[in-house]
């Protein structure tokens, strides 16, 4: 009888999701266990990350005995790297986190030594339940039913539009927001520009500006591809990813953001866009939904010349005729393996964190996406900005991102052992438009007939010679 009943207990437990609790046994308030994380988050979202850890140690933590303490590593790959040294214990390292945000990149790396714990055990089924789905299948590392990475902050992109200057030039051009909406028109409405903006100084040729700029070009190529059917990178059901480079998908790609970058419709001059849109370079972009905070108010022209703008936020364009995706990124949270009191301590923190209301709270101080579903509500981002200091651009970022995620599919690429180096080699082959769009401009400016330059940069013998070269660099990383 007594097996009987531990057998159904067994069964009912598994069958109720429950989750792993026995590590709150070891905690004690009277001896509390110290729990450190490693984050990367730099000015507004440092404080708002600060305020909550320092929250959660008055209440929470102190309640059950835990303490947490954060440090900044400053930048993504400074924090990639610090973890990978302080885990391989090399010279200098620090001793290692027991929390560390991060991407899928490097959590996969340090996953295949067994050096991360794997957080569905402590989550029941109805906790799982309350979060975005595709937030915890990025965490899975291709595990099904694992948890690697606790989503604890998201980000996607969003189109960001100068709304002061792009009026003038929409009523003189009639065209409207519904011109912006495909990556095709996009780059229609930029040549548009170009030639609006070359026209307002008749005495002066081939001076037109750029309309469009973005941040992350790797997004666009990785999105890009997985909406056109032919995605750079796929899993297979043994773990294997397979890197492809379909010439069709390439050539859409290339003619859509290179041509236009090399006939000077597109611009990359700083090292973000939202810098270019400061000075007038642009007048739209493409940013993270975590640079909100960044986007201008004002365009500054010279030291003599600032003036107000109002900005206006509209989903990320697609191809035409195809369904619509939007990049899911943002780096979650990991925790290494260690001791069953520490380990438990963690995903105490990380749930506190992600409860929706204090999720909310921190998504708009820092301008992430909230995980939960609860909480990727407009109306109830709308009511908790109330209590908040929220720039109506950011609030405006909030409404169409939460609104991307609902009517989009999201999308990130499987991580796998070269994956962060095959998107750095994606991004420099594109950005190589940079350099080819000055030098068909100084060749332009010396005297050259403007259609034979650009015909030369993005005609049919341009793109096979781009198009062996990316392919062959792509097909390194398999």
């Amino acid at each position: 009888m007594k097996r009987f009943i531990l057998a159904l207990c067994v069964l009912l437990c598994v069958l109720s999701g429950c989750a792993k609790k026995h590590g709150a046994a070891l905690l004690d308030p009277k001896s509390p266990v110290t729990v450190t994380v490693w984050h990367y988050y730099n000015g507004i979202q440092q404080t708002q990350f600060d305020e909550m850890v320092r929250s959660f140690n008055e209440t929470a933590g102190a309640e059950q005995g835990i303490i947490v303490e954060a440090k900044s590593k400053n930048s993504v790959g400074e924090l990639a790297d610090s973890v990978v040294a302080s885990v391989n214990n090399e010279p200098g390292a620090d001793d290692p986190p027991d929390i560390f945000a991060t991407y899928a990149e490097t959590a996969y790396q340090l996953d295949k030594q067994d050096m991360l714990v794997d957080l569905s055990q402590y989550l029941t089924a109805e906790e799982r339940a309350e979060y975005v789905e595709a937030y915890l299948d990025e965490g899975s590392l291709g595990q099904e039913g694992a948890l690697k990475i606790f989503p604890t902050a998201k980000s996607t992109e969003v189109f960001i539009l100068n709304k002061t200057d792009w009026e003038k030039f929409a009523d003189a051009a009639g065209i409207s927001y519904d011109d912006l909406t495909t990556w095709e028109s996009l780059a229609e409405v930029a040549a548009q520009y170009y030639d609006y903006t070359d026209a307002l100084t008749p005495d002066v040729p081939n001076d037109g500006k750029a309309f469009f700029g973005r941040d992350a070009v790797a997004n666009y190529l990785i999105v890009g591809a997985k909406q056109l059917g032919h995605p750079f990178a796929e899993a297979g059901v043994d773990g294997s990813v397979t890197v492809n480079a379909d010439k069709d998908t390439l050539r859409t790609l290339w003619d859509n953001f290179y041509v236009p970058f090399v006939k000077g419709y597109y611009a990359a001059e700083s090292r973000f866009r939202s810098d270019d849109a400061k000075t007038g370079r642009i007048t739209a972009l493409i940013g993270s939904t975590s640079g909100a905070t960044y986007y201008p108010t004002e365009v500054t022209i010279n030291d003599e010349y600032t003036y107000p703008i109002e900005n206006e936020v509209l989903p990320v364009p697609s191809f035409t005729g195809c369904e619509p995706w939007v990049v899911q990124q943002g780096a979650g949270m990991s925790v290494l393996t260690s001791d069953e009191k520490t380990e438990y301590a963690c995903t105490v923190f990380l749930k506190w964190f992600t409860e929706t209301d204090r999720n909310l709270t921190f998504s708009l101080g820092s301008g992430y996406l909230p995980v939960k579903k609860a909480a990727n509500d407009y109306a109830a981002i709308e009511a908790r900005s109330a209590d908040l200091a929220i720039s109506d651009t950011m609030l405006s970022t909030f409404r169409v991102a939460t609104a991307e995620i609902a009517s989009h599919q999201l999308y990130t690429s499987p991580p796998f052992d070269h994956s962060a180096d095959m998107r750095d080699y994606m991004e420099s082959s594109m950005q190589g438009a940079a350099s080819d769009c000055e030098a068909a401009r100084a060749r332009i400016a010396g005297g050259e007939d403007r259609e034979t330059v650009w015909a030369e940069y993005t005609g049919d013998e341009a793109f096979e010679a781009w198009y062996a070269n990316f392919s062959t660099g792509l097909k390194a990383f398999q």
